[in-house]
């Protein structure tokens, strides 16, 4: 069943059959700001494919989604395909109902406060490594850098193992499946035809699950408690006392590795270029490293009295949001905006429009880092700002990341200042995430602390 024209939002019209997907994958960023300021309101209509499409604006029609009615919206089916399956199989990102509700409260002491203060002395501790291979004015792609940086600290953090011994492997095999993401045309093809594409992005995911599950298989064996998240996952059991299988710990393992390195790789990559553009911005922020670090070395516990440091990376999540766009796929009948929605229609939620709408924040497209001071956040409607998702499906790594990109900013702001490199452009590239498809390139200047 389809609504008749009339009782349709606007929007851009597409094709026949294909409906507005070829104008989606040729400039998706484009596009969905061509819906969101348009004029076609904070609700708009697009055919993606033949399923009916509304594209929500305004974070009231937003909390709809993912808060108020969030039993009726779940992941749509081409999100589940293309995570799911061979890849991501029935981990939390892919999952629903009462499954995922389990899954989320067997995985939630994974990411308490207690354990995330070990954590922080791990990502001190990488990040710490890392100045050791930076040169006083040489240029480097720090999203290079900050990719193998994330990664070691994840690899640490869920396997107490070592990117440059037993998990080397898992890098190049995270790279190529990134690499599969990043190709719109190619997600939209069904994983098993033989295209040279799939064949190596299924010998990559097999590199991933062959490694994940031997690790499993051993660590049951021996049965010892590394202090890591896979021993926690082994342990943790149901009300019931039943426990995750082999098969589920690695969907899990896997999930949390690929969602959680890559995304704050993303934005500590973006928080330099940020600020490589805006020096005085970075003056600050050496201000208030200096002053409350006093020439040593940042630890988690010194994240609350770094309140600059914290507004750098929430803006840099405001303009350049990891998780650009959300979807989901409606159950039931509903109404979003006064508009009705029919059972199968998807909705497509934007942070990366509704964080530069300028009735929620002043110079939208300006890095300002000191706009979150005096309780902005406080005073935003509650999804102006959404960097996580929201709602019970809130991102269960977000305390984990953010206390990351902290450390880590940090960690390196405190010895070097990074300048603007001829041509220093950074085109994006929104695939399942937001990346820079070229890197982002900056110059290393040493500085002194009190400098």
């Amino acid at each position: 069943m389809r609504l008749p024209r009339e009782q349709l939002p606007s929007g851009p019209r597409g094709l026949p059959v294909l409906g507005a997907v070829v104008d989606y994958a040729k400039d998706p960023l484009g596009f969905i700001e061509r819906c969101a300021w348009g004029g076609f309101g904070d609700v708009v209509y697009i055919d993606f494919l033949g399923q009916p499409t509304y594209v929500l604006q305004h974070p009231e029609h937003i909390e709809h989604v993912l808060v108020t009615r969030h039993r009726n919206y779940v992941k749509d089916k081409l999100q589940r395909r293309v995570l799911g399956g061979r890849l991501l199989g029935n981990g939390l990102l892919t999952s629903e109902g009462d499954f995922w509700l389990r899954q989320r409260r067997l995985m939630q002491p994974a990411f308490h406060r207690q354990r995330l203060a070990l954590h922080g002395r791990v990502m001190a501790e990488h990040a710490r490594r890392r100045l050791a291979s930076w040169r006083d004015g040489e240029v480097r792609d720090v999203y290079a850098d900050m990719m193998e940086l994330t990664l070691g600290i994840a690899v640490k953090c869920l396997f107490d193992l070592e990117t440059e011994g037993e998990a080397e492997s898992v890098g190049p095999a995270l790279a190529r499946v990134m690499e599969h993401f990043a190709d719109m045309y190619a997600l939209l093809l069904p994983e098993w035809l033989p295209t040279p594409e799939n064949l190596g992005y299924r010998a990559a995911v097999g590199r991933l699950d062959a490694f994940v599950s031997g690790l499993i298989q051993r660590r049951r064996e021996a049965g010892n408690d590394a202090g890591d998240l896979l021993s926690l996952l082994l342990q943790v059991q149901d009300e019931d006392g039943s426990r995750m299988s082999d098969a589920q710990i690695r969907d899990e393992v896997l999930t949390l590795v690929l969602a959680g390195h890559e995304t704050t790789a993303i934005t500590l990559a973006f928080c330099w270029h940020l600020l490589a553009r805006h020096p005085e911005v970075e003056a600050t922020l050496h201000r208030e490293l200096d002053a409350v670090l006093g020439g040593r070395e940042p630890t988690a516990e010194d994240l609350p009295a770094l309140v600059f440091t914290d507004h750098v990376v929430k803006e840099a999540l405001r303009l350049y949001p990891p998780a650009w766009s959300l979807s989901r796929e409606a159950l039931e009948d509903d109404e979003v905006g006064g508009w009705r929605v029919l059972a199968g229609s998807m909705m497509i939620l934007n942070p990366w429009t509704t964080h530069r709408d300028p009735r929620f924040f002043e110079e939208p497209e300006a890095f300002r880092p000191q706009r979150w001071a005096d309780g902005l956040e406080q005073r935003l409607p509650r999804y102006a700002w959404f960097p996580f998702g929201g709602g019970p499906r809130l991102c269960i790594g977000s305390g984990f990341a953010l206390m990351e990109a902290r450390l880590v900013l940090a960690t390196l702001a405190r010895r070097f200042r990074f300048e603007r490199v001829p041509d220093d452009r950074v085109e994006l590239l929104p695939s399942i995430t937001l990346r820079p498809k070229h890197g982002v390139r900056v110059r290393l200047r040493a500085r002194e602390s009190g400098r």
